[in-house]
């Protein structure tokens, strides 16, 4: 058994991208010893890669635009299957946290008399999407780690956390740290700590076509909660961007961001035509993503996709001044990757899986789990998005909720009577990490390509019951294989032993999603079943997975009703006109 260091804090944050830094930003504003980790590099967190917008009531450009609005969109797009009060506190908390980034110095586009500029992005009624060019989630995360710096709030990078330590006496579970390696040297830290945010993103790199690097999403966050003892919702709802890079090969899924089409961008097929006025006519390429991605899908398997499998997305009727001032990253991205010059010439793109909308159950007010003493913020929640995700709101959820968990997490610490801990728990920890480190006959990489393949084949853009059967088998054999994993220290560190856990978290958050697609008999969202190709009223629920006897148990629970002053909103709900918006 290997030794270890000990090192100690009020708050622990595991997770260095924007959730984990707004969190650790109000926590230590709130008088908390705060420390955070991260198992990437601080300045390179997922967050970077959400490009297009954030969300808030500001009333820059539509001064009409109210919270209920916003609630309103966002409910109904995620098909009526959110937590309501969850939604209501991010649309009416996102312009308080929208203009606290810009007083910090966050550099987004401003009108001519200095407001906050707002774009469309799909299925809003208003203007609402603040940016900064394509790079917002970049400018969001530089802005906060600035902030961070300014605190003095320590991080610790390439720390990869293999266990959150949890006392369970009786019913009761409480959480009082996590041990982590580190990923170069391998030197494991038991992190002791009052209370711990979890903020370590989601599950998207499981599928093969991801929006995610190969390196984070895998699952992380989900391995860890699910045997902590908390519990998850609606793992089956994974938003399928509708535009990810098809090639070139290495860089297949990339993100293409839902900002072209809010610019004026086209889908066009391999016939020349503009299909989505087959699929959304009122709305067109300004349909909700899941509508979008449905549509790209059948172009693509019914014949009429790119000799790439792909569709084409035209902006080249856009002036390229234009496009070097508001999309310079996709600009780049293409000339850089392809030498393409997208004001000339339309990319390939293809639906790709991009945003985990399921995860770990917390409160909506506090954003604390089943678990004392443990929080959780940013992708790796459940509550907001329902079966399909408003572009735009992920970065208003980081900074909403990441702010909220801080607090909590804060304020549990200050009035804890006594410090958790328990010695048997961190050896046994430390020995569980002792028994992954060993010679063996299986290698991680290639087992999670088989599971990517497998998420990819049996339980992508649509499913059905057949497949997704298939595809449990098929997991449950790289399950058994996983335990042989070859685990060595090399001249390139620790990587084996991350990569194995990555696999780990991978088996674990692909299992929860199959077997909660497997409940859900019906089409939602981003949930589509061949077999059951419509909404089933009496499946307004949401499907739990909790551990029991190391073994996934699925449940339901009905949905929660709205509010009194919400149902007459939600009545008045029509479909969005986007007369005149692809023309801006």
């Amino acid at each position: 058994m290997k030794q270890f260091r000990t090192n100690a804090c009020n708050v622990l944050i595991i997770g260095s991208g924007g959730a984990g830094l707004r969190a650790a930003i109000q926590a230590h504003e709130d008088g908390s010893e705060v420390l955070i980790i991260g198992k990437r590099i601080r300045n390179d967190a997922h967050t970077t890669l959400a490009s297009g917008g954030i969300n808030a009531v500001l009333g820059s450009r539509d001064p009409e635009d109210n919270w209920k609005q916003h609630f309103v969109d966002t409910y109904q797009e995620g098909y009526h299957i959110a937590d309501p009060k969850t939604v209501e506190i991010l649309v009416k908390d996102a312009p308080s946290r929208i203009n606290e980034l810009d007083e910090w110095g966050m550099p987004f586009a401003k009108t001519e008399d200095g407001k906050l500029d707002q774009r469309y992005f799909g299925a809003h009624t208003y203007r609402r999407t603040c940016y900064a060019g394509d790079y917002t989630g970049r400018a969001i995360l530089n802005t906060l780690l600035k902030k961070v710096e300014e605190l003095k709030i320590p991080i610790i990078d390439l720390m990869y956390v293999s266990e959150l330590l949890v006392d369970k006496q009786g019913s009761e579970k409480h959480c009082f740290g996590a041990l982590a390696f580190d990923i170069v040297t391998g030197e494991r830290t038991v992190f002791l700590a009052d209370s711990v945010v979890l903020a370590a993103g989601g599950h998207t790199r499981i599928w093969r076509r991801s929006s995610s690097r190969r390196d984070e999403n895998t699952g992380d966050s989900i391995r860890l909660a699910l045997k902590a003892g908390c519990k998850l919702a609606d793992m089956e709802m994974v938003q399928f961007h509708p535009t990810g890079m098809v090639h070139p090969e290495s860089l297949a899924g990339t993100l293409v961001t839902e900002a072209v089409r809010g610019e004026g961008g086209y889908l066009i097929n391999s016939k020349g035509e503009r299909y989505m006025k087959n699929y959304d006519p009122e709305r067109l390429e300004l349909s909700t993503r899941d509508r979008v991605a449905l549509a790209n899908y059948n172009e693509i398997i019914e014949g009429r996709g790119t000799e790439n499998n792909g569709v084409f997305l035209d902006i080249t009727h856009i002036k390229k001044d234009v496009i070097l001032e508001k999309l310079p990253r996709m600009y780049r991205q293409f000339m850089e990757s392809q030498m393409l010059d997208i004001s000339k010439s339309p990319m390939e793109v293809a639906p790709t899986a991009h945003y985990s909308m399921g995860g770990v159950i917390v409160d909506a007010e506090t954003h604390s789990t089943h678990v004392k003493g443990l929080y959780a913020a940013g992708e790796c929640t459940t509550g907001v998005h329902g079966a399909n995700r408003l572009g735009g709101n992920s970065l208003a959820e980081i900074l909403v909720f990441g702010k909220i968990a801080g607090h909590e997490a804060s304020n549990f610490s200050e009035n804890l009577n006594y410090q958790r801990r328990n010695k048997k728990i961190i050896m046994d920890a430390n020995k569980t990490l002792d028994n992954l480190t060993s010679n063996g006959d299986e290698l991680a990489r290639p087992l999670q390509r088989a599971v990517r393949d497998i998420m990819w084949e049996y339980c992508g853009v649509i499913r059905s019951e057949k497949g997704l059967r298939k595809g449990l088998s098929e997991l449950r054999k790289i399950k058994k294989a996983s335990v042989n994993i070859d685990v060595r220290p090399s001249a390139e560190g620790f990587i084996d032993l991350a990569l194995a856990l990555d696999l780990l978290g991978s088996i674990e958050s692909a299992e929860s999603t199959i077997l909660s697609a497997l409940e859900r008999k019906e089409s939602r969202g981003a949930h589509q079943r061949k077999d059951f190709d419509k909404i089933d009223e009496k499946q307004n629920v949401n499907y739990i997975v909790e551990m029991k006897d190391d073994k996934q148990m699925i449940s339901s629970k009905k949905v929660k009703t709205l509010p009194k002053e919400l149902e007459k909103p939600m009545k008045d709900y029509k479909n969005i006109s986007i007369d005149g918006r692809l023309l801006e």
